[in-house]
C-alpha cells in the first residue's frame, strides 16, 4: 500500500485510494457481444431486484426489451434506444424531486434505481439478436447511445445565453449563472451490494434546479458517471463535458469520499492506483489522456475552497484538502506531501487518492486548462462523506437495503452539497459575461 492507502485505509468506501490495490496492472477479459457483463450479473440478487420492486423501476428492463422487440433496423433501434435512455433519466430526476408518483416505498431520494434500472437495460441490449442483424460495431454505438442518455449527458440544457434566450425549463437564462455538477454510479458492490452513492443522489436532486445565491439564481445542470476505468480511458468525461465548459460559470466533479467529512480537494494526479471498479478490473498508470508530451502530473482547483471551507454549509465539516503523494524530483519512492506537490515531482495520488474520483477531476481540470478556462472557470472536486446505514443495519449479509439514519444521511450530504455550490457560485468572480456567449472552444483533450 501506498502511504496514502495506510492513512485512510479504513475510508475503503470513498472514490480515493484504494484498500489492497494489485501492484500491476490487471484486467477482466472482455464480454462478448452476447454475454452480460460483472455489473450487470449483479443484477439478479436478492438486493438489486427489491430497490427495483420498491422504487417502481423494475419494469424498466422489460420494457425496453419490448421496445427493442419491435424495431425493424438499426436506425429505428438507435431511435428507441435515444428515447427510453433518457426517459429513464427523466424519470430517475423526476421520482428524486417528488414529480409524479413514487410507485413504491423506497424513498425518493434514492440514486439506486437509476444505476440498476440502466444496467438492467443494458443487459437486454447487449444480449439482443434483431432479425435483421447488429454488427459488433453497432451494438457498441447503441450501448454508448444507452449509457449517455440515460446517464444525464445527453440532457445538459444551459440557459442559452444572458439575453434571456430560453434553455430546458422555463426560467430563461437572462442574468442567470450556470453550473455544472457530476457525480457517480455506487461501487464496491461485492463488499456490500446495498451501496447509495450519495454524488450520484446530488445529481439527480439537483440536475434543472435553479439555487438563489446572494449574486443571483444559478441553474444547476448534472451528469452522472460510471465507475469503469475503460469509460474514462474512452474519454467519457472529455466528451461529456467539452461543449459545456466555455458555457458555464462553475463546475465541480462530486463523489464518495472520507467519513465524516467534506473535502475540496486543492490537486489533483495524473495515476491510476489500481483499486478494482465495478467490472472488477485495475489500473495502475500515469492516467491516459490525448497529446501526453505536454500532460501535467499534476492540475488544481479554482475552487473559491477559502469561502467554501469557512462557510456554514451543513452539519459535515468541510476542509481545504492540500495533501498529495509524490515521487519526489530525483526520487524513487512515494512520500506523502501534506501541503501539495514539490517542483518536478512525479504523481502517485491527489488530495483524493488515486481512483477514479481523482480522475474525474484530473480530466475535468485539465480540460478547463487546455481550453484556456484555467483564469476564468472556477472549476475543481468536492468529495463527500461516507454514506453510512444506521447503528445495527451494517451487515451487507442480513441487514436492510434502507433504514431512516442511511435516509436522514443522504438527504443532509446532497442538502449540503447544494449549500457549498450555492456558496461557490457568490464567491465566484462576479461578472464572467465576457465568455458567456462564446460557442464550445476546440482543445486536447
Amino acid at each position: 500500500m501506498t502511504h496514502i492507502r495506510v492513512r485512510i485505509g479504513v475510508l475503503g468506501l470513498a472514490l480515493v485510494a484504494g484498500l489492497a490495490a494489485p501492484a500491476t496492472a490487471t484486467a477482466a477479459p472482455p464480454a462478448t457481444a452476447s454475454a452480460p457483463t460483472v455489473e450487470e450479473l449483479r443484477l439478479d440478487g436478492d438486493v438489486p431486484q427489491e430497490i427495483l420492486r420498491r422504487s417502481g423501476f423494475a419494469s424498466a428492463g422489460p420494457a425496453f426489451a419490448r421496445g427493442l422487440g419491435r424495431a425493424d433496423s438499426y436506425r429505428e433501434a438507435r431511435r428507441i434506444v435515444a428515447r427510453e435512455g433518457s426517459a429513464l433519466w427523466r424519470r430517475a430526476v423526476d421520482r428524486v424531486q417528488g414529480r409524479g408518483p413514487a410507485r413504491g416505498d423506497l424513498s425518493r431520494d434514492d440514486d439506486r434505481p437509476l444505476y440498476w434500472a440502466r444496467l438492467g437495460m443494458t443487459r437486454e441490449l447487449r444480449t439482443w439478436e434483431p432479425g435483421f442483424g447488429l454488427t459488433g460495431r453497432q451494438r457498441a454505438a447503441l450501448l454508448g447511445e444507452l449509457e449517455r442518455a440515460s446517464r444525464g449527458q445527453s440532457d445538459i440544457r444551459l440557459p442559452h445565453d444572458r439575453h434571456g434566450e430560453d434553455g430546458k425549463g422555463s426560467e430563461g437564462g437572462k442574468g442567470m449563472k450556470r453550473v455544472l455538477l457530476t457525480g457517480f454510479d455506487p461501487f464496491t458492490l461485492d463488499r456490500d451490494i446495498r451501496i447509495s452513492n450519495p454524488s450520484g443522489a446530488a445529481a439527480l436532486a439537483l440536475d434543472g434546479t435553479v439555487i438563489d445565491t446572494p449574486d443571483g439564481p444559478a441553474r444547476v445542470e448534472t451528469a452522472v458517471f460510471p465507475v469503469r476505468w475503460r469509460d474514462f480511458a474512452d474519454g467519457a468525461v472529455e466528451r461529456a463535458l467539452r461543449p459545456h465548459l466555455p458555457r458555464v460559470d462553475l463546475f465541480t466533479t462530486v463523489s464518495q469520499g472520507r467519513v465524516g467529512r467534506f473535502d475540496v480537494e486543492r490537486t489533483n494526479g495524473a495515476w491510476r492506483g489500481g483499486f478494482p471498479d465495478n467490472e472488477n478490473v485495475s489500473r495502475t498508470e500515469t492516467v491516459p489522456v490525448t497529446d501526453p508530451a505536454s500532460q501535467p502530473q499534476w492540475t488544481t482547483t479554482t475552487l473559491p475552497y477559502e469561502a467554501i471551507t469557512a462557510a456554514d454549509t451543513g452539519r459535515f465539516p468541510v476542509y481545504d484538502n492540500t495533501s498529495v503523494t509524490e515521487i519526489p524530483a530525483g526520487g524513487t519512492e512515494p512520500v506523502v506531501r501534506p501541503d501539495g506537490p514539490t517542483p518536478g515531482s512525479t504523481a502517485r495520488a491527489g488530495g483524493g487518492g488515486d481512483y477514479l474520483s481523482n480522475e474525474i477531476a484530473y480530466r475535468a481540470t485539465l480540460l478547463r486548462d487546455r481550453l484556456g478556462l484555467a483564469a476564468t472557470l472556477p472549476g475543481g472536486h468536492v468529495h463527500t462523506p461516507v454514506l453510512q446505514f444506521g447503528a445495527g443495519n451494517t451487515d451487507p449479509a442480513t441487514g436492510a437495503v434502507t433504514d431512516a439514519a442511511f435516509v436522514r444521511n443522504r438527504l443532509d450530504i446532497v442538502a449540503q452539497v447544494r449549500a457549498i455550490v450555492a456558496v461557490a457560485v457568490s464567491a465566484s468572480e462576479p461578472d464572467r459575461s465576457d465568455r458567456s456567449d462564446r460557442p464550445g472552444v476546440p482543445g486536447r483533450s
